[in-house]
């Protein structure tokens, strides 16, 4: 059926790989060392990388626009995300895989702290900060004990949208209102030309809650597509194997779902 797609290689047989058998819980639908005698899954490891270009580019935006510290350090543990990400893909190593996972779980951990913590007291900040690092420890200790990556993947679900709703919360109840208040109580002004109005703070304020609603909207949508990619990809992983063999090199790498997922999580 596909024999006369053009540019079309057959797939290569396995390979021996550069960093030995597979030692980690979790081995996903990529063929291992098929493409790559370097990368386990080279598919996976490539579209990961995309993840530390984002990183480095975030904490040299903060650093150049001079955002708040908190910020560069989520960055960083995004960074750190993406590295160990690129690793545990590369080699399927039990090591690698934990430095992909837990780093998720720090640098959720750190956003959380960030978003809850805003506009609390110091004591607030600091018992929640003890005791998301008391989590953070009890989790990884857990985790390396049962070796499940479904308690790590529902650990991780459980971080992320508290502090996903909390954004939520912080931006309609409370930014929205006070930015509200902020042009209510400012004394009206006389004469305002019509190229005031159109740029005026107010409709400047509406414009950017509009813009983070409509980021948050996109969030949802690109995660739940990702998420969906990802699940195919588990489910129906042999008949994609299949397909890939049958439609060959490079066509079959867009058959790779669990690739899909990060490319689109970058959205």
């Amino acid at each position: 059926m596909f024999e006369n797609l053009s540019l079309r290689t057959p797939y290569p047989p396995p390979q021996e790989g550069f960093w030995g058998q597979p030692t980690s819980t979790l081995n996903w639908c990529e063929e291992d060392y098929v493409i790559s005698h370097y990368a386990a899954e080279i598919t996976n490891t490539l579209t990961n990388a995309l993840f530390v270009a984002l990183g480095i580019r975030g904490v040299r935006n903060c650093l150049k626009y001079r955002h708040d510290t908190v910020f560069v350090i989520a960055y960083l543990g995004y960074l750190l995300v993406g590295c160990g990400s690129v690793a545990f893909h590369a080699t399927l190593s039990y090591p690698m895989q934990l430095v992909d996972e837990l780093s998720m779980i720090y640098t959720t951990s750190i956003l959380c702290h960030a978003i809850f913590t805003q506009d609390r007291s110091r004591l607030f900040s600091i018992f929640l900060g003890i005791g998301l690092v008391a989590l953070s420890i009890s989790i990884t200790a857990y985790y390396h004990y049962i070796q499940d990556p479904t308690f790590h993947q529902n650990a991780f679900s459980i971080l992320f949208l508290a502090t996903v709703f909390r954004s939520l919360y912080t931006m309609e109840a409370i930014l929205r209102p006070m930015l509200s208040k902020t042009h209510i109580n400012k004394p009206p002004r006389t004469s305002v030309s019509n190229k005031e109005t159109r740029s005026s703070p107010v409709q400047s304020d509406r414009a950017i809650i509009c813009e983070m609603r409509w980021i948050v909207a996109m969030g949802f949508i690109t995660c739940a597509a990702g998420i969906t990619a990802w699940k195919v990809d588990n489910i129906h992983c042999g008949d994609l194997v299949r397909w890939r063999h049958e439609v060959g090199l490079p066509w079959g790498i867009l058959l790779e779902g669990h690739g899909w997922w990060y490319v689109i999580a970058l959205r």
